[in-house]
């Protein structure tokens, strides 16, 4: 009985000394951080640090899981962090990264403006940054990897062109806009395209903005908020259009915000005539309001190919190579994308990042089964709308 006893004490000990020598080597999470533990052999890849914006938003969701998806299954370490679209937390996110000993940072910031500080301090620690998806002014961003911003607003502009017919139609035709937030140094390029598109007709009189709200700093969202949005939209039908006056059109520079000037149409609005709504991402919201007529179109950007793009730039990166037009030729990519070296400058002293950027489409209820279900991107689920798949 005593050797028994004798036996069981030695293997509790065993035991024991095993999980204390496993507590220690167990990695720590800092608060209100989302870590992603490493898979095998990711010690000799790396380790990388993801730092998303909101998960308030459906596309930053996407963006966060399939970032993080691909580097691990390429084999790195990963550290995912959403920061509530509040600034000082992105910017304890990225220094806690910096201080763990991150080797590259893929940031989708905030405020482009606002990351200075830690921006410098990744320059000094000599770790290299990606801006994803949004441009962070600091010449110590040398990376950047989107879509073509320009673009979105040009497709945009040029469905309202086709859907009221601009170059055949006599018209006028009333149009009202709602432009993203102010900190985000994409909003301005997604006005900007659909702006140089439609200027000629706002300038001939056959386009008319009944309130004269044309400007981007009056029509910008702060934090591309939906009610926000909601009250404007809800402001400018009750003060111009309460009389009758007919609403032909409203540009809008993404889905969030559409979202709002859509429910703003549907219970504010007097007319009973369609109203074209442009958008853009794609969030299922929104695609359920295509299908039911609510809303135009989206342009919608794939983020799984974001993700791919972003891992290739950030291998070349690690390993010292180039990121050039040629490793966008020889990449393998199933989808577009152009380099860009002069265009997305990070400073007034003219410093260019440089940019892989993916082209977008429209997406419309006459081509959505082709565009986002047979690539895999999206499902028709039983209730006969469009679910994002996780791939």
């Amino acid at each position: 009985m005593k050797k028994f006893l004798a036996l069981l004490l030695a293997l509790v000990m065993v035991f024991a000394l095993a999980a204390c020598g496993e507590a220690e080597t167990e990695e720590t999470t800092p608060a209100g951080e989302e870590t992603t533990p490493a898979g095998e052999g990711t010690e000799e890849l790396g380790y990388i640090g993801i730092s998303m914006p909101t998960q308030s938003l459906e596309r930053w969701n996407r963006d966060g899981s399939y970032l993080d998806q691909q580097f691990q299954a390429a084999g790195y370490k990963t550290m995912l962090t959403f920061a509530n679209n509040e600034t000082d937390q992105q910017v304890n996110d990225i220094q806690n990264m910096i201080a763990d000993g991150v080797d590259l940072l893929v940031i989708s910031a905030i405020d482009g403006m606002a990351l200075n500080t830690v921006m410098d301090e990744a320059g000094t620690a000599g770790i290299p940054v990606i801006a994803y998806d949004r441009l962070i002014n600091n010449d110590n961003v040398n990376y950047y990897v989107s879509f073509d911003n320009y673009s979105v607003g040009q497709l945009q502009g040029e469905f309202l062109v086709e859907a009221l017919d601009l170059e055949n139609a006599e018209g006028p035709f009333n149009i009202e806009f709602t432009a993203g937030d102010p900190a985000d140094n994409n909003a301005p390029f997604f006005f900007n395209g659909a702006m140089d598109v439609l200027k000629p007709y706002l300038e001939s009189g056959k386009l008319v903005c009944v309130s004269e709200q044309t400007d981007f700093d009056v029509v910008a969202t702060d934090a591309w908020d939906t009610d926000t949005a909601l009250a404007r939209a809800q402001n400018i039908l009750a003060s111009y259009y309460a009389d009758g006056t007919q609403l032909d059109a409203w540009l809008c520079s993404n889905d969030s915000t559409a979202l709002g000037v859509t429910q703003a149409i549907q219970s504010d609005y007097a007319g009973d005539n369609t109203v074209w709504i442009t958008g853009q991402d794609g969030d299922e919201a929104n695609l359920k309001n295509i299908v039911d007529g609510m809303q135009s179109m989206t342009v919608y950007k794939a983020v799984a190919n974001e993700a791919v793009a972003t891992l290739d730039i950030a291998k070349a990166i690690l390993a010292g190579d180039p990121v050039d037009q040629a490793l966008i030729d020889n990449a393998g990519w199933d989808f577009e994308a152009n380099l860009d070296t002069e265009t997305y400058t990070t400073s007034d002293s003219g410093h260019a990042a440089t940019s892989v950027l993916l082209v977008p489409t429209t997406v419309t209820t006459e081509n959505f089964e082709e565009v986002l279900v047979a690539p895999g991107y999206y499902e028709v689920g039983e209730d006969g709308y469009l679910h994002a798949t996780q791939n």
